[in-house]
């Protein structure tokens, strides 16, 4: 399963306008709100937040990553999102976040789970790979910038 697989334009925004954490998150809930995955939107938002309570998912390097595992969806869903400023995310490296990653997995599909999450760290980690979603013009530049990172990562 391949990051370019889950991710398609519809849910990828950029510059979007936020001033806090909760802003953010709430912000990616709605962009994949109507998604044809999600099968309870109340619910996914639930587990969202129920993890991000637990621990703060901003990873680092300017990027967060709130994430669940929920009976909300019936397929793996991946939504991305540039901020136009940074945000307090609580981050482990106390960086601000840029960068929004939103996953969420069928309950049943830890492994995989855990395999993108990895995935997304791996590409998304590295600095020129985020300075060019950045500045990425179109949710199709992205699109093939995540391609072209993944064509030599393996199949998971």
């Amino acid at each position: 399963m391949k990051i370019e697989a889950l991710l398609s334009a519809k849910y990828i925004a950029l510059n979007i306008e936020a001033e806090s954490k909760s802003q953010v998150i709430d912000r990616m809930l709605a962009l994949v709100a109507g998604h044809d995955l999600v099968t309870d939107q109340e619910q996914l938002g639930a587990d969202v937040w129920r993890r991000e309570r637990e621990m703060s998912t901003g990873i680092g390097k300017n990027i967060g990553l709130p994430h669940a595992k929920t009976a909300a969806v019936t397929s793996p869903l991946l939504a991305m999102a540039t901020l136009s400023g940074e945000v307090d995310f609580d981050a482990i490296d106390s960086q601000p976040v840029r960068l929004v990653f939103l996953l969420a997995t069928p309950e049943a599909m830890l492994s995989e789970h855990l395999k993108l999450l990895g995935r997304i760290t791996r590409i998304a980690g590295k600095d020129e790979v985020r300075e060019r979603i950045l500045q990425a013009g179109s949710p199709l530049e992205v699109l093939e910038l995540m391609r072209q990172e993944e064509k030599d990562l393996p199949q998971i």
